[in-house]
């Protein structure tokens, strides 16, 4: 896989870990991107939720000039969908796949664990999950779309929140995601918010509920 030196940020809870969200951040972002929020949703602490929120490797981005910068994976046209870099999907889905075995190794469940991520990060955790035999909780699936429509997603669980106003992954691609996800068997909880390529509040909120839910 591509290579990548730099370790994640883990925050733990002050309770004993019971449970893990591993969140994937979006294009030229890093793993600080997201940090901020876990004060935001307010779990309640009896749930011993563990963040961990890695770096992508820096790699040329084609769309942006070949400039280096955090990404996933390339992204070689405006059309998202057209010609993905599978190589590169694949690359960081391994890497999340070793981050997920690393929590289960350290006595967390599958069961008790949520990956996720922000557009490019979304769509690596879309991927890894629909390619996996035994599925995680659930799959944070923010601002995101699919770039490959295989897989299976009998019992997996998807939050996944657009906003209407994005220019930067159509919600067009959003809901074609959607239909993809519902055909391969997964139970999509979709939210749709007044916004741009961002995370909106009553968005945070939302989450904040659903992952009560998937890891109680």
């Amino acid at each position: 896989m591509t290579d990548n030196p730099d370790p994640p940020i883990v925050i733990d809870p002050h309770t004993p870990v019971r449970s893990c969200v591993i969140w994937l951040h979006g294009l030229g972002a890093d793993g600080h991107d997201f940090e901020p929020i876990v004060a935001q949703l307010r779990l309640p602490e009896a749930l011993g939720v563990r963040f961990v929120f890695p770096h992508a490797p820096v790699r040329a981005v084609t769309i942006n000039g070949g400039y280096r910068m955090r990404a996933w994976y390339d992204i070689g046209s405006p059309d998202l969908e057209v010609d993905p870099d599978f190589d590169g999907i694949s690359d960081s889905g391994a890497y999340l796949e070793e981050l997920i075995e690393q929590q289960r190794e350290q006595g967390i469940p599958l069961e008790r664990l949520v990956v996720g991520g922000f557009s490019q990060g979304g769509v690596v955790a879309l991927q890894t999950a629909l390619q996996m035999d035994a599925k995680p909780a659930g799959v944070l699936a923010l601002s995101t779309y699919l770039a490959e429509p295989s897989g299976d997603g009998a019992g997996l669980q998807v939050f996944q929140a657009h906003g209407n106003r994005d220019t930067v992954v159509s919600i067009a691609a959003a809901q074609r995601a959607r239909a993809v996800l519902e055909a391969l068997g997964a139970d999509v909880s979709w939210r749709e918010y007044p916004m741009a390529h961002a995370v909106h509040p009553q968005e945070v909120s939302d989450i904040s509920r659903w992952l009560r839910e998937r890891l109680a």
